[in-house]
């Protein structure tokens, strides 16, 4: 008997068994996506009340684009919050979509990894399904409170309304008060109206700023927005052009994982792999197909679900061996670089930027199978800080990404650049840089690679980060071509003013003193200019109607041919009247027009003018003119034609040797009009 026994009198009480594997199972049970997200909040982004408050009206909005784009109807999206009490607020986000049938509704709103569009393979907002009944699930949590959900078909006469409560156990949407009535004034659109705990901000992850870069890049789509004080915004539309509908696909070999492969091989309805290769996924030819599979030595005539993982290898190892054409792009509606100018210039005109560095899109590519195409943009100068770091403007699939800036591989991208090569400060050459500047990234794809579901950052692949670095450098490439042209212009203009006033000054008193005419002056002053001089105006008319005029003067001392170059915009083509110019060449239908100034004699000077009217007139700069067919050091006022116009029939100076001997010939020429003065 133990001590305690003999104190007490009474036996000692037995230690509990460890349970059994038996008892242990027993407790195992499934749980629904939905508990599981409820306990996990943060993991969607909903981990603090400021962005709580955001998230619910970025995923509402993100699907009233969606499905206003995916019916061809330009958006009209309302947003109001109403504080309703203590951290407590009232949200409502109406659209004019082709609205939602009565079916539907309640797994929509209520049911989460519900949807649409997750198995299709195009570029769209929302994916997984989860967003907007993640956000009813989120308010009746906090609040207790249901959502109320409005929606009315084309067509219809009467419109759905209904109550909707996420019930956690079972992931199935519980619903009350469903009952049918008139929406006065509403042919067809969707309101959510939700109440949650959140806390209103300003700054730069607010409500406000989210709407405004969603603005900038769907400048076809109009907002409104009413904050808690009562005060309204409204970001008008920039433009009445819709993306392109983009268009489902097949999935792109490359980048593909040995576990994808094999997932599609199985699900394939083909009854042999070489039918498989050939009609499962996309730009893989009969020629393709045959090289694939003999650098593979996989045979074509097998059944696809009887692959191995060995087989898998060998067929991936051979993809990478052979030449593929890159994804179509059909599937994906990159912005454009028209429509992201015309967007930056819509909303931040307020800072009057001095330029805005021609927007760069990329030729598509592929991660993990999934097509891609980067876009980037710069704003430099006006009013935008320049002690300050730059601003980077993220974005995805047309969704602005307000969260976790440092863990993006868009942030990544930006600050392994060296940004002093390109005009804008930063320290060690590596960091986000310091300067007058914003900087745009847009990412559109198939399937974005998000760092997690609250979709707030790009993941850092390899393939990704390296198109973003490209994108950002062939930008920063022309802000430095224009801050150059700036600076060499204005130097030189200030020399031609000198010349201009001095020398007229000089021969005016040299004349009077000696009681002889005052010389002209033109030939001296071009051989001290010795330049081609392109001095570009333009003249606004209203909104939509601008006069550009080119005065091109002759200060070297021979006749000069050559030719002009702009990328005007495709949407304002048809009324050009460039057409009647004598100088005009051709045009093509991207908008590339070509002008040919041919033997413009010494001091002379002829003019190259054009009308662009339209909603896009605007996002031609006077600045953008090119030239070929001359020496560039000798031409002020135009940059020289990019190697990727395909411009034929006319010589572009380009080597050493070419200068030397332009620069010789014209030595020779200013000797010979010395000799015969």
């Amino acid at each position: 008997m133990s001590a305690d026994e003999k104190k007490t009198g009474k036996p000692a009480p037995r230690e509990k068994k460890a349970p059994t594997a038996e008892q242990m199972a027993a407790k195992q049970q499934e749980i629904s996506v939905t508990e599981f997200f409820e306990k996990n909040k943060q993991i969607l982004g909903f981990d603090s009340r400021s962005k709580s408050l955001l998230m619910g009206i970025k995923e509402a909005v993100d699907n009233s684009l969606d499905a206003c784009e995916e019916a061809g109807i330009l958006p009209d999206i309302n947003v109001v919050i109403d504080k309703v009490g203590d951290e407590e607020y009232r949200i409502s986000v109406e659209d004019n979509g082709p609205g939602i049938v009565h079916r539907m509704i309640a797994n929509v709103f209520g049911r989460l990894l519900y949807g649409s569009r997750f198995h299709a393979l195009r570029q769209s907002r929302g994916q997984q399904g989860i967003g907007i009944s993640a956000t009813v699930m989120y308010g009746n949590i906090t609040t207790g409170k249901p959502a109320h959900v409005q929606s009315k078909v084309e067509g219809e006469d009467t419109a759905s309304g209904m109550d909707i409560v996420v019930d956690t156990k079972t992931n199935r949407p519980i619903v009350s008060n469903d009952l049918p009535f008139i929406w006065e004034g509403k042919e067809h659109g969707t309101k959510i109206e939700y109440t949650i705990k959140g806390r209103y901000i300003a700054g730069k992850q607010s409500v406000f700023e989210y709407l405004k870069n969603t603005a900038i890049v769907n400048p076809h789509a109009e907002i409104t927005f009413r904050d808690p004080d009562g005060k309204k915004y409204t970001f008008e539309r920039a433009t009445e052009i819709m993306p392109p509908r983009p268009k489902e696909i097949k999935p792109h070999p490359e980048g593909m994982e040995i576990g994808d492969l094999l997932k599609y091989s199985g699900n394939s309805a083909q009854k042999t792999v070489s039918a498989f290769l050939k009609n499962d996924f996309s730009r893989i030819t009969e020629r393709l197909c045959k090289e694939i599979l003999d650098i593979s030595g996989v045979d074509g005539g097998k059944k696809p679900g009887s692959l191995t993982r060995e087989d898998a290898i060998a067929i991936l190892d051979a993809i990478k061996k052979v030449k593929i054409m890159a994804p179509p792009t059909d599937c994906l509606s990159p912005i454009g670089d028209t429509l992201i100018k015309k967007g930056l210039m819509h909303v931040l005109d307020g800072l009057r930027p001095d330029y805005y560095a021609t927007p760069v899109t990329r030729s598509p590519k592929a991660v993990n199978g999934n097509p891609f195409v980067v876009e980037a943009g710069i704003v430099y100068g006006g009013d935008i800080p320049s002690d300050s770091q730059i601003q980077i403007l993220r974005f995805a699939n047309r969704v602005p990404l307000l969260y976790q800036q440092g863990a993006c591989a868009i942030t990544k991208a930006v600050s392994d650049m060296d940004w002093r090569r390109y005009g804008l400060e930063q320290r060690g050459g590596k960091g986000i840089p310091f300067g007058p500047a914003i900087i745009l990234v847009h990412v559109a794809s198939t399937k974005v690679p998000f760092t997690s579901e609250g979709k707030e950052a790009v993941a850092n692949f390899p393939e990704l980060q390296s198109e973003i670095g490209l994108a950002l450098r062939l930008c920063a490439r022309n802000l430095k071509s224009h801050l150059n042209k700036i600076e060499r212009k204005n130097k030189t203009h200030a020399k031609f003013e000198i010349v201009q006033e001095i020398l007229p000054d000089m021969a005016k008193k040299a004349a009077d003193h000696l009681g002889r005419p005052v010389p002209s002056l033109d030939r001296t002053i071009t051989r001290i200019m010795n330049v081609v001089w392109i001095e570009p105006s333009v003249k606004k008319d209203g909104k939509q109607k601008r006069t550009f005029t080119y005065k091109v003067y002759n200060y070297t001392s021979i006749p000069r041919t050559f030719r002009l170059h702009a990328h005007l915009p495709k949407e304002c083509i048809k009324d050009l009247s460039i057409y009647s110019s004598p100088f005009f060449l051709d045009i093509n239908e991207e908008g590339k027009a070509n002008w040919e100034i041919r033997d413009i004699q010494p001091s002379a000077s002829v003019t190259v003018e054009f009308v662009l009217t339209g909603e896009m007139a605007e996002t031609f700069d006077a600045d953008d003119i090119y030239f070929s067919g001359l020496n560039p050091v000798m031409v002020m006022g135009a940059e020289m034609l990019p190697g990727d116009w395909g411009i034929k029939g006319m010589e572009i100076i380009e080597t050493e040797e070419d200068i030397r001997e332009e620069e010789e010939e014209s030595e020779m020429t200013e000797e010979e009009d010395l000799d015969d003065e």
